[in-house]
């Protein structure tokens, strides 16, 4: 059973300290307060999830209380107690908000029983609310990757996510490092429970702690209410730490104590918290070497590296490029055509397959989707590929094109420079001059060719017009 901080508000002084020790041996974090006022001020610091209470009070009633709370935007659940049954101030207090309603005497076993169920309610509304905010991109399908390093990866994978073990993924940009976290999430014991990605490297850095920790309400300006703190949302799950080496060294060190005690403490708070998270980081910066210069703490890189995995580069493992690009098309045919039937020239696989892809997978995915956008009919051709990735995939082959029967050397040649100056005033921004320079030939020449790849139609599409830039 995970724990749960609970309140226990009574102004008679026996029951409320009988009942607060009996849910202290039954494992949870007891608080206490004699009378709504006190509590009020307690439960505001955020933090509390559920408080047992009475409803006749001398200062506030419970159900005034609960109203109070609740206008306050706190999420703790309410049980309510009194001695005096009536089926009116039972509506008034689940009107209010309460979860659940009492009559006095309350036996000890009656109150650990309906504890656990509002325990099992909040832990599934909590769910519901993380899964709400990373189901809406889906549950993407896997690709089935061949070669041998990607088989190694796999093993590698399957050997670490039945453990416990925080895992440091590494490789480029783009290398599907937040696919192999969740495939480690997925074939965990706690694929059950939350994946909570975190882009470190994009939390603003004021904000950062109270993001990851969570704040007590009025722990700085603007902390209007409490907030549970992101690995208090991953609770028996797996928390995703991506771009790892842009975390600042005061909250690496926050961090470690996450690691070494498994406990939260929010910003504002007196009082640690459990947390049940396994973490999984990830980088594309050179830890060791941030570590010897000072910039990460030598400590929390090996806590970090109990196990390691690197996602190799695209460019490692070209066995891999065909078939992933036939799984990208397919799979964004399904997102952006509505699953109509594609049809892709064979030039445009083998100009994709002979691309060094130096923005990875990411890089692919993003050129295949504007291809099958671009596509006419789900015809996707040449002319649906940007003009640098063209030029750069017909340089990196040993022809310059793709022979087809018929053409002369001529008309090859044709094919090949023309693609070439696009991809040079692309990169240029449109500017003709310096496109002209970079190519070392004159601005008259580039112009002289560019009327005579247009009347041929040979220039791709993509190519900014002149004076852009």
């Amino acid at each position: 059973m995970k724990s749960m901080d609970v309140m226990v508000i009574d102004d008679e002084p026996a029951i409320r300290q009988i009942l607060a020790a009996h849910l202290s041996r039954a494992g949870y974090r007891v608080l206490q307060a004699g009378n709504g006022l006190d509590a009020f001020d307690l439960l505001v610091k955020g933090g509390v999830e559920v408080a047992i209470c009475d409803i006749k009070m001398p200062d506030i009633s419970g159900i005034e209380l609960v109203r109070r709370v609740r206008a306050a935007g706190l999420d703790t659940s309410f049980m309510m107690m009194t001695a005096f049954a009536s089926v009116d101030t039972a509506i008034e207090a689940i009107q209010a908000g309460a979860a659940d309603y009492m009559i006095k005497p309350v036996r000890n076993e009656e109150v650990l029983y309906r504890l656990q169920k509002i325990g099992d309610v909040r832990g599934l509304r909590a769910e519901n609310k993380v899964l709400r905010s990373i189901v809406m991109g889906g549950k993407k399908d896997l690709f089935g990757f061949t070669s041998p390093v990607m088989r190694d990866l796999e093993r590698m994978i399957a050997k670490v996510s039945p453990t416990d073990s925080t895992v440091l993924v590494t490789g480029e940009s783009g290398t599907g490092k937040g696919v192999i976290a969740r495939r480690i999430h997925q074939q965990s014991p706690r694929a059950g429970g939350p994946f909570i990605p975190v882009n470190c490297g994009a939390l603003p850095e004021n904000l950062m702690e109270s993001e990851l920790f969570g704040h007590t309400k009025g722990a700085f300006t603007g902390a209007d209410k409490a907030r549970k703190g992101l690995f208090l949302e991953a609770d028996r799950g797996t928390i995703f730490l991506d771009e790892i080496g842009e975390l600042p060294l005061q909250l690496q060190v926050k961090l470690l104590h996450v690691i070494e005690e498994k406990s939260i403490r929010p910003v504002g708070s007196e009082q640690s918290k459990r947390a049940d998270v396994r973490i999984v980081a990830a980088t594309n910066r050179n830890l060791p070497q941030m570590v010897a210069e000072g910039r990460f703490r030598e400590d929390l890189y090996f806590r970090l590296s109990v196990f390691q995995i690197h996602a190799p580069p695209l460019r490692d493992r070209r066995g891999d490029i065909p078939g992933l690009v036939r799984f990208l098309l397919e799979s964004g045919a399904k997102r952006l055509l509505a699953g109509a039937a594609v049809v892709v020239d064979p030039e445009v696989e083998q100009l994709l397959a002979a691309y060094d892809w130096p923005g990875n997978v990411r890089e692919m995915e993003n050129v295949v989707d504007r291809a099958l956008i671009l596509a006419d009919d789900g015809h996707v051709t040449c002319a649906d590929l940007p003009a640098p990735i063209i030029a750069a995939a017909r340089a990196a082959v040993n022809v310059p094109i793709a022979f087809e029967p018929g053409e002369s050397l001529r008309e090859q040649v044709r094919k090949f420079e023309s693609a070439f100056i696009g991809a040079a005033i692309e990169e240029a921004g449109g500017d003709r001059r310096l496109a002209a320079q970079k190519m070392g030939i004159g601005l008259s020449s580039l112009y002289r060719k560019l009327e005579e790849y247009e009347a041929l139609g040979l220039l791709q599409s993509g190519v900014p017009e002149a004076g852009q830039g």
